[in-house]
């Protein structure tokens, strides 16, 4: 039995492994590139004349943000005659006359605003941007989600770029202006460094593909027509039409010292939607592109770079098998043998702590912070990921099966909460996990698997975790119990540094 067992439970140890020597390898490109990124990373000159910029600010029912998104990109450091601003709303509450409004008083000052509709919401968010290109004055165009507030610097310290007339898009870094409201924020605000912070620097210093995220960047208009535009076949549009436009030989740029604040999902139902839309997204990009990637005449190692980049999520499914093998595993394998700490023990210990010690404290020592900060996290950053990989594993299931699907929206609370959640099944995948790792917590310390035990610990933490919040929200929804806090005027603007 040890032997039937060994030979599954070393391949998904391989599969997780090899994911996380990959993110120790993006972490030391960045401590090897260090010196070329401080270069990279600094505001260019600005042209003579400036170029026109159109602004889209794709919305749906986002009637918490949406003014404050509006009023903070009119209040953008640009010329007016060099500036366009396109509200571009599907929404089908009232977003509508807040928008409307909203846009109203841009116009009274002078700015050239519009407010866009479409007949209907063919597309989701890349059939809006693709409407609003078509009669879009700017020779670059930038987008920013409904939870983002532009700061006023945004556009002079990222347009001197494109005085190459090779770059085709900017990306800047997302803020977290809720970092700090709960350990759900916490954790997903240090996820998102690491993509922010590690991925997509060590991408761009050493020369490989990284991708627009949908938002806080800017395009060259002609760099989105030659890629084939913006198409809806996926669900992660941001991430499938980068790829085709540098294939097409178009350079990108990553400014990680210019900051865009945003908000967090606060909510795990809706952080579980969000994370869903983007895992099968990217599997369904994987499937429309991964061979055109592989079969291009860039590098090995830019080609091996990008199937990690779209395959990430693929560590998800080996997770919930890892859970469902570890206890057998541990039975049938006694601690006291030699091959039993090598195959089961050790590569668990070492392949969820030491590549993740590494990534994340990167991404705080380029914020500034001690890796210590990262490391602190790191239990509840493994819990959060086991609790997710039932739900996400359901994602790639789906991209595999399907091309595009519904776009769902992330809720967010802006200054009103509760105004929007998200609907979520009975979470019974996670509970019945939960429920396979507590039995393996029993079985790791009953037979001396010492170093799997907080890992099986771990497991059952985050199973658990996430079925207790997603059951606590969805009760609260379906008996209308109201989260609303006092409406006072409009928040204020987050300031970079607050949510830095």
């Amino acid at each position: 039995m040890a032997w039937l067992l060994l030979i599954p439970y070393a391949l998904v140890l391989i599969v997780l492994c090899s994911y996380g020597a990959h993110r120790a390898h993006l972490a030391w490109q960045c401590r090897v590139y260090a010196r070329k990124l401080a270069r990279l990373e600094s505001t260019p000159s600005l042209p003579a004349t400036l170029p026109i910029v159109t602004v889209q600010l794709p919305l749906f029912n986002e009637a918490t943000v949406a003014r404050r998104l509006i009023l903070a990109t009119g209040a953008m450091d640009y010329p007016k005659d060099a500036l366009e601003i396109q509200v571009l709303d599907d929404s089908t509450d009232e977003t509508a006359a807040i928008a409307r409004a909203a846009v109203e008083e841009l116009q009274a000052q002078g700015i050239d605003a519009s407010y866009v509709r479409r007949p209907s919401r063919h597309g989701y968010k890349a059939g809006a941007l693709d409407y609003g290109l078509k009669f879009a004055r700017g020779e670059l165009v930038a987008m920013f989600d409904a939870d983002f507030v532009p700061q006023p610097s945004f556009l002079k310290e990222v347009v001197g770029h494109f005085s190459n007339p090779r770059v085709g898009m900017v990306q800047t870094r997302w803020g977290h202006a809720n970092r700090e409201h709960s350990l759900l924020t916490s954790v997903q605000a240090l996820m998102l460094d690491g993509h922010h912070l590690v991925e997509n620097r060590a991408r761009y210093a050493s020369g490989c593909f990284f991708n627009f995220s949908g938002t806080g960047g800017i395009w060259r208009t002609d760099a989105i027509h030659e890629a084939g535009g913006w198409q809806h076949d996926t669900l992660t549009e941001d991430l499938d039409l980068s790829y085709r436009a540098q294939l097409k030989g178009w350079r990108f740029v990553y400014r990680a010292d210019v900051i865009t604040p945003a908000e967090l999902p606060e909510d795990m139902s809706a952080f579980r939607a969000q994370q869903f839309r983007w895992a099968k997204g990217t599997i369904q990009t994987a499937r429309k592109l991964l061979t055109p990637v592989l079969a291009s005449e860039i590098s090995l190692a830019k080609r091996l770079e990008a199937a990690f980049h779209m395959l990430p999520h693929l560590a998800y499914p080996a997770t919930v098998l890892l859970t469902l093998m570890l206890l057998p595993a541990l039975v049938f394998m006694p601690a006291t043998s030699y091959r039993a700490l090598l195959m089961v023990d050790l590569p668990l210990c070492m392949g969820a702590t030491g590549s993740l010690a590494a990534f994340y404290g990167m991404a705080e020592r380029a914020r500034g912070r001690s890796m210590w900060h990262a490391v602190a996290k790191l239990p509840a950053l493994i819990a959060l990921g086991a609790g997710l990989a039932p739900h996400l594993t359901s994602a790639v299931l789906d991209g595999m099966r399907s091309m595009s699907g519904e776009f769902v929206r992330t809720p967010k609370r802006g200054e009103v909460r509760g105004r929007y959640r998200q609907a979520a099944k009975l979470p019974l995948a996670e509970m019945a996990l939960g429920l396979v790792a507590l039995a393996s917590v029993v079985a790791a310390a009953k037979t001396g698997h010492w170093f799997a035990l907080p890992f099986a610990c771990l497991f059952t933490l985050g199973y658990g975790y996430v079925a207790a919040l997603v059951v606590r929200e969805q009760l609260g929804r379906e008996a209308g119990v109201p989260e609303v806090e006092s409406v006072g005027p409009p928040a204020k603007v987050p300031s970079v540094a607050n949510a830095a």
